[in-house]
């Protein structure tokens, strides 16, 4: 077996994993796990070309970017790091470092409420801060509802509402081509003067330069661990506009990036190599097709013998159709078993026929179309 680890990837080469890399690898390897819950570093496309499974860690950092969160907003709220500079500048400036509002009371709006917005608004309760949500997961009522038994939340309608009513508000979307660029102008538009802004999700899921103006117009104080032009190796020059602001505090990229959180990743990621090892099968698989082209499906009940299937397969391949899925079950005694076959097209009469009646361990075909 072959196994590839963002580990296995040269520094100059992260954080990206194209499909040229993959192709350069020379075998294919048989999956690959980012060390991370996000995929974004990984040309899915080119590893599902090659039958490449992808697979990643999904709330395992989880813990590690709540805690960098909350501690965003108490580092603005209470100024943190510009105490420290002046401290370290040799200024005592008390007077001015007391003016702070306290997080007691202030709402928490959500932008996103997955495995890291859930460990955010537990830790926002225990801080006394009503928790108002908006999420696509949100869609139907059965889920508002197990989500409302489960966390002691608000969740509204619209992001709209959310950007209204938060006192604070944080960003906690998965970057996919619906939320690219989701926070723009127009919803920055709906927030509160003043408000605490925090994103240690992705980068690419706000408007940079819409909220570069925000924190003009309105006032915004911006908690952020992810930039447009994060430099692609560990360390390098960086410069940002947004960062140059009075307002606005940053850290590097970290959010995952505790012991705890890179120890859960790494046993995660044994957990899933050693899955595939033993049984064949990869947990946590995020490219997998969750609809083929396939309009029939035939099916097989056969005698459990050498050779049935491969005689049916024989015959499809030569009527040119192609196989999308298969699966092959055994009964009781494995006297027998009963093969369903999904097709991108239909075998003639025809070749049925001929298909049944040149194998005598065939016991019965049907063809179901599907859809």
């Amino acid at each position: 077996h072959s196994f590839l680890t963002l580990a296995d990837i040269p520094g100059d080469t992260y954080p990206g994993i194209d499909g040229g890399l993959v192709q350069r690898r020379g075998p294919a390897p048989s999956f690959g796990v980012p060390v991370d819950s996000f995929v974004n570093t990984i040309d899915v496309a080119g590893a599902s070309a090659r039958g490449i499974y992808v697979s990643n860690c999904p709330g395992r950092n989880s813990v590690a970017v709540a805690e960098l969160t909350m501690a965003l907003i108490l580092a603005i709220d209470r100024r943190i790091a510009d105490n420290v500079a002046d401290l370290r500048a040799g200024k005592w400036n008390k007077k001015e470092y007391s003016k702070a509002r306290g997080l007691m009371g202030q709402t928490l709006g959500l932008l996103g409420f997955g495995h890291i917005g859930q460990e955010v608004a537990r830790r926002a309760a225990a801080f006394g801060m009503p928790v108002v949500v908006w999420s696509r997961r949100f869609d139907t009522a059965s889920a508002r509802d197990q989500a409302a038994e489960s966390f002691d939340i608000e969740i509204v309608p619209s992001a709209e509402e959310v950007m209204e009513r938060s006192d604070v508000i944080s960003v906690h979307l998965a970057l996919n081509k619906e939320t690219r660029g989701f926070v723009n102008a127009a919803l920055l538009g709906h927030a509160q003067k003043g408000a605490y802004f925090i994103n240690t999700a992705r980068a690419e899921v706000v408007d940079h330069e819409a909220l570069a103006t925000a924190v003009k117009d309105k006032g915004l104080r911006l908690g952020l661990d992810v930039f447009a032009n994060e430099p692609t190796t560990a360390t390098g020059a960086f410069s940002d506009p947004l960062i140059a602001q009075p307002n606005v505090y940053g850290t590097h990229h970290i959010g995952a990036s505790t012991d705890q959180a890179q120890e859960a990743i790494a046993a995660e990621t044994v957990r899933i190599i050693r899955s595939y090892k033993d049984t064949g099968k990869v947990p946590n698989v995020v490219n997998l097709a969750r609809l083929t082209p396939a309009t029939h499906m035939l099916v097989v009940r056969h005698r459990d013998k050498p050779g049935v299937l491969a005689h049916v397969f024989e015959y499809l391949r030569v009527a040119q159709l192609n196989v999308q899925e298969t699966e092959n079950i055994i009964f009781d005694g494995a006297q027998a078993a009963v093969a369903r076959i999904n097709l991108d097209g239909a075998p003639s009469s025809r070749s049925l026929e001929a298909m049944q009646a040149g194998n005598a361990d065939i016991l019965d075909l049907q063809l179901v179309k599907l859809g």
